[in-house]
């Protein structure tokens, strides 16, 4: 197979990755409301759940990160996407709260892998002129995969019950596993225009990706639009079926438009316009996803203030929303890759998936699900309930939900301001980089190695 042919499969093979993974992430928000009932859980213990999850992602995914600019990135993704398949099945023989609580942990454990090997491998594959568009095919695998899991899910719960969802997910992420196996791996900095191959600067490289200032203001970005994509993702469906009345296949097929198929268009849009804007700026990228981020705001508003059963409208202003957010994926992910060096990308998306993930992702579902209690207790105590155990609160949990809500088009708002705040910084430190790139192929001995990297032989 040419060199174009193996890009391009493991670019396929990523995408399917990408897909499988937020496939079964997204399981268990689409047949939350079959599992809360069968369990007697509130909404805080539903967002529990996603916020263990996340945590452990994050803890975990440090090291795994590190890991990934030392060893072979694809056999590093093929053992994770292994665990995860296999534990997303052992999701559905849950019996209690307890178990569905530890091996969704597991599942965290497995998916933590595919962040850092895959961007890093973005990274290789393609130059820093079309890495915005093929990271927008790459990401796409996360509204695909949601999509398909609202769907698949939803379905699957609505006929046979919610525990087949997850065994029906266990066999494409077992298929893409082994693909990855024999995936193309190119050497670090193949696509770079100065050959730094694995070179690196010395020092931690905890410590040298921190002192790059664009990073923080990517960091707090991730944190702020996690909170929000995570929000959503666990309480769209239950919002659906509480407050417009819809069944779990309903909600999970309009779900799987609004949350889903929504951000194909914003994706693929980041990426071409960031890529056409980038070359005018350097800060193009960033620009092109604060104004999309700012945009979906008031669409986010307009769709959560239409009435019970106004689903229609619901479904145009909120997917324009939510797909108008996607932007992000396609513009920051490959600003990351534009200012810190090969040797250190895989760090890179370690330690901007764990702060993303323990500040926003784990909060989103928390805070949201915490909101929601609290404001169902105050919609029942306001019409006169004293007794407020969970049947007493049940007609209530509508209303508190649609009022937590709101918290996402809010953190919209400072999600757009971070942005801006990073498109200041973004263009010094591409610079930066780029001259240390220079210098280090004009004369190597400046720039020490890094331990030898098993997989450059097999990418070779």
């Amino acid at each position: 197979m040419s060199l174009r042919g193996r890009t391009t499969f493991a670019l396929a093979l990523l995408f399917a990755i990408n897909a499988m993974n937020f496939f079964d992430r997204q399981i268990f928000g689409a047949v939350t409301e079959p599992i809360r009932k069968e369990f007697g859980l509130s909404d805080t213990a539903i967002g529990l759940l996603g916020t263990a999850f996340t945590l452990i992602y994050a803890a975990v995914g440090l090291p795994l990160g590190h890991l990934t600019d030392k060893h072979s990135r694809k056999r590093i993704l093929a053992a994770g996407v292994f665990v995860w398949s296999v534990l997303t099945a052992a999701s559905g023989f849950a019996r209690n709260y307890l178990q569905l609580f530890i091996s969704r942990l597991g599942v965290g454990v497995g998916e933590a892998t595919c962040a850092p090997a895959s961007v890093s491998l973005m990274g290789d594959l393609y130059p820093s002129r079309k890495r915005a568009r093929a990271i927008s095919i790459f990401m796409l695998g996360l509204p695909i995969g949601i999509a398909l899991s609202f769907a698949v899910s939803g379905s699957i719960a609505h006929r046979f019950g919610w525990r087949p969802a997850f065994y029906v997910a266990a066999v494409p992420g077992i298929i893409c596993a082994l693909l990855a196996l024999v995936m193309y791996e190119p050497a670090r900095g193949a696509a770079e225009a100065h050959d730094v191959g694995a070179r690196k600067r010395a020092g931690s490289p905890f410590l040298l990706v921190l002192s790059i200032p664009t990073m923080w203001f990517v960091i707090a970005s991730g944190a702020l639009h996690n909170f929000n994509m995570y929000a959503l993702g666990s309480f769209l469906s239950p919002f659906l079926q509480r407050f417009h009345g819809k069944d779990v296949s309903e909600a999970g097929f309009i779900a799987m438009i609004v949350y889903g198929l929504s951000g194909i268009p914003g994706l693929l849009a980041g990426g071409v316009i960031g890529d056409a804007v980038m070359r005018r700026r350097s800060n193009g990228r960033l620009l092109v996803a604060s104004i999309f981020i700012l945009a979906s705001v008031p669409l986010e508003f307009i769709a959560l203030g239409r009435a019970k059963g106004e689903i229609a409208a619901f479904m145009i202003l909120m997917g324009a929303g939510v797909g108008a957010t996607y932007a992000y994926y396609s513009t920051v992910y490959s600003t990351i890759q534009d200012v810190i060096e090969p040797s250190l990308r895989g760090t890179a998306m370690a330690i901007y998936f764990f702060a993303m993930y323990v500040l926003g992702a784990s909060l989103g579902p928390l805070g949201t699900g915490f909101f929601s209690d609290r404001f169902t207790r105050q919609a029942a105590i306001a019409s006169g309930v004293t007794d407020l155990t969970p049947a007493a609160l049940e007609p209530f949990k509508a209303a508190g939900l649609h009022t937590a809500m709101y918290v996402v088009p809010w953190f919209g708002v400072g999600l757009a301001i971070v942005l801006l705040l990073a498109s200041v910084t973004v263009g010094k430190d591409m610079q930066r980089l780029q001259d240390w790139m220079r210098q280090s192929a004009q004369s190597p001995e400046a720039a020490p190695s890094t331990e030898p990297i098993k997989a450059e032989a097999a990418g070779k």
